[in-house]
């Protein structure tokens, strides 16, 4: 009999578990895919360590974070600065004066704010959506060549239709700093992500290629609790319908070629062109290999049959979402985490934030 049943091996489970193991519990790991790690994981191809799932960068101002994931991995100082092609014009990301002198040919922040602030009275008061919210806060140039074509490529669906809250995580700068985030610790684990998911999972019992939802009754049978990461909706067998998602297609190719785009990611913010950006994951370690592995992203309309990425988080499904919430407290021996199990738009930061004070008060 185990202590805890960890449904999933992503950050979320692996952190807990770790700690778990720590105070001497018992744990089995339970995990959907054919390896760990979630959606952090990281395969070595052609000597680089290639993020299957889509860039992950990890950065926070929390200090007691920085130090707790430089436990399993060190970690090099890696920036993230990505570029913005628009039609082949290249902006930098996020908005600062660097994207506003390509802009408008200014190079005074006091110039670009001027041009920001007149084209922001074409929407009168509070703005309602994330089109206002965002002409109203660097301007109509801006959103039409930087946002709108890659959010709605991004989302399936209008800017207008959009709440602000997805756009609000964006910097805005006056200054000549493409950091894209502002947190004080920021880099890339050296060696990869799934190392690290390695060291946290050792002591754990782990079986991978096993669907959870197929057979919960026989599995919940081997513990005495249950730490449940996938979907919450499906936990219940969607008794209240489905909650949405966005969901993601990765094409990896290898190039014979040493250095294919000159930086980590690019974003295509135009909306024909039908992914939203390339991943070149050799920037992410400063790779001099010979060859190089790049990763188009295709945003995706999400169903039962692929996975979720991105939570949907507006009203209709947060209202559907707090349904399911008030089931999951009446679980007696289950607690839901993550970003799928508590549906919020966690980063890894933020994950592992949460998972360790679920440890601290319960363990």
């Amino acid at each position: 009999m185990y202590d805890y049943l960890i449904v999933g091996s992503g950050l979320f489970g692996a952190v807990f578990a770790h700690e778990a193991v720590q105070h001497g519990k018992k744990c089995l790991i339970v995990e959907k895919r054919n390896h760990i790690a979630g959606n952090c994981y990281t395969e070595k191809i052609e000597d680089i360590n290639v993020h299957k799932y889509g860039a992950h960068i990890f950065r926070t101002s929390q200090k007691y974070i920085w130090e707790y994931i430089q436990q399993f991995a060190e970690f090099n100082n890696f920036i993230n600065t990505p570029i913005a092609n628009f039609y082949g014009e290249i902006y930098n990301m996020p908005f600062n004066m660097n994207t506003f002198s390509k802009l408008w040919g200014i190079s005074k922040p006091e110039e670009a704010q001027k041009i920001i602030e007149e084209q922001g009275k074409a929407i009168n008061g509070t703005p309602k959506n994330l089109e206002e919210h965002v002409i109203k806060m660097v301007g109509k140039d801006v959103y039409e060549k930087l946002v709108k074509g890659y959010t709605e490529k991004q989302w399936g669906r209008d800017c207008k239709n959009l709440p602000t809250s997805i756009i609000k995580r964006l910097p805005v700068r006056f200054t000549y700093n493409n950091n894209y985030f502002n947190d004080r610790y920021q880099g890339i684990p050296i060696g990869g992500y799934t190392a690290i998911f390695e060291k946290l999972l050792a002591g754990c019992d782990i079986e991978l290629n096993t669907d959870f939802i197929a057979d919960k009754e026989t599995l919940s049978k081997n513990a005495k609790n249950i730490i449940y990461t996938g979907t919450i909706d499906s936990y219940f067998n969607y008794c209240f319908g489905a909650l949405e998602y966005r969901s993601l297609k990765f094409e990896h190719e290898i190039l014979d070629c040493k250095n294919y785009q000159g930086v980590a990611v690019v974003n295509y913010t135009d909306r024909e062109t039908p992914y939203t950006r390339i991943i070149e994951h050799k920037h992410f370690e400063f790779g001099t290999q010979p060859k190089t592995v790049i990763t188009k992203e295709y945003p995706l309309e999400w169903n039962k049959d692929i996975e979720p990425y991105y939570p949907i988080n507006d009203e209709k499904n947060q209202t559907r979402y707090e349904e399911y919430k008030k089931l999951a407290k009446k679980e007696s021996n289950v607690v839901f985490g993550g970003r799928l199990g508590e549906y919020k738009y966690y980063d890894m930061q933020d994950t592992i934030m949460s998972a360790l004070n679920l440890a601290k008060n319960i363990l």
